[in-house]
C-alpha cells in the first residue's frame, strides 16, 4: 500500500525591499522571504482537486501586503504578522512556516556623519530567522546569521593532533585563522526585542572570537557559544558552522627571502568543517 506522507508547499525566494519614511531619515531593509504551509492538502496529491490549495502567487502577493501595513521592525515580528494573516484566512491550514534571510545594508556616510536617506551594501553576511505557528498560537522561532567572514592574524594554533603515515600537516604555534561564521540559535520565547538580542549575541560571539587564544577551531567555537548564552538568557542553544577557510604560507626560500608568517595565499577549497551545538543544561 502507499501513501502520501509529509507534505508542504509555498513561495520561495521572494525579494522584498522596505523603506520606512522618517524625519529625521530613512531605514531600508532587504528581506528575501520565503513561506511554506502544511494543512489539508491530500486531495491536490491524490485527485487533483484544488479547492483547498492557495496559490503560490497569492503568497507572493501577501508577503507584499502585509509588509506595507506592518509596524514591525525585526524580521521575526513581521513573519508572526505574516503568520496570522495567512493562518486567519486559510482554515485548512495546520501550520505556516516562515523563513527570511536579511542582506546588510549600512548607512552612507557623508562629510562625518550618516546620510539620512543613502546607504551602502555591506559585508556577504545575512541575517536569517525561521518562524513556525499553527492555529492554536505561540510561535517557535530560530533566528542566525551566515557568511560572517572574520580572520584572526595571531592568537591561533593548531597542535598535539594524530599523526600517521598520511599526516603532512605541520604543527604550529602562530597560524592565520579564517572562517566564515554561521549561527543559529533558537529562542524559548516569542515575544522579545529580537534586533536587540540578534546584536548582543552577535556581539558576544565576534568578542570572544578575537581576544581567545585559540588551540583550534573547535576550543574557540565552544568559547562563542558558551559566551553567546552566557550574554542572552532567553536563548536555550545555537548551532555553529565554522568552515576553516585555509590560509597557507608562502614558500619564499627558493627566491633567498625568509618569511616569518607575513606572506600567505587564502584557499577556498578544500576546507576544514567544523560544526557543534551548544546548549544549557536544564
Amino acid at each position: 500500500m502507499i501513501e502520501l506522507a509529509e507534505n508542504r508547499y509555498g513561495k520561495s525566494r521572494v525579494r522584498l525591499m522596505k523603506v520606512t519614511q522618517s524625519p529625521r531619515g530613512n531605514e531600508l531593509r532587504e528581506w528575501t522571504v520565503q513561506v511554506l504551509l502544511t494543512g489539508d492538502f491530500d486531495a491536490a496529491h491524490y485527485a487533483g482537486d484544488n479547492s483547498r490549495v492557495l496559490p503560490t502567487d497569492t503568497m507572493k502577493n501577501t508577503i507584499y501586503s502585509v509588509a506595507r501595513r506592518s509596524t514591525a521592525i525585526s524580521m521575526e515580528d513581521y513573519a508572526k504578522e505574516l503568520i496570522d494573516f495567512l493562518l486567519g484566512r486559510n482554515p485548512q491550514v495546520s501550520s505556516v512556516s516562515v523563513s527570511i534571510e536579511a542582506a546588510n545594508w549600512k548607512r552612507l556616510t557623508v562629510d562625518g556623519g550618516g546620510h539620512p536617506t543613502s546607504f551602502m551594501r555591506g559585508s556577504g553576511e545575512m541575517q536569517t530567522t525561521t518562524v513556525v505557528g499553527g492555529p492554536e498560537g505561540g510561535f517557535t522561532i530560530s533566528s542566525g546569521l551566515k557568511n560572517l567572514v572574520v580572520i584572526k592574524t595571531a592568537d591561533s594554533a593548531f597542535e598535539g593532533y594524530i599523526v600517521d603515515d598520511l599526516t603532512t600537516l605541520k604543527p604550529t604555534g602562530d597560524r592565520l585563522f579564517c572562517t566564515a561564521i554561521a549561527a543559529e540559535w533558537r529562542y524559548s520565547v516569542d515575544t522579545l526585542a529580537f534586533d536587540a538580542m540578534r546584536a548582543a549575541l552577535r556581539e558576544a560571539m565576534l568578542k570572544t572570537f578575537a581576544n581567545h587564544k585559540s588551540k583550534s577551531v573547535q576550543q574557540t567555537l565552544y568559547e562563542m557559544g558558551s559566551s553567546a548564552l552566557e550574554r542572552v538568557a532567553e536563548v536555550d542553544q545555537i548551532d555553529i558552522v565554522m568552515p576553516n577557510k585555509h590560509c597557507l604560507l608562502v614558500d619564499l626560500a627558493p627566491f633567498g627571502q625568509d618569511n616569518p608568517n607575513q606572506i600567505f595565499v587564502p584557499t577556498d577549497e578544500p576546507s576544514g568543517h567544523i560544526e557543534a551545538r551548544v546548549r544549557r543544561i536544564p
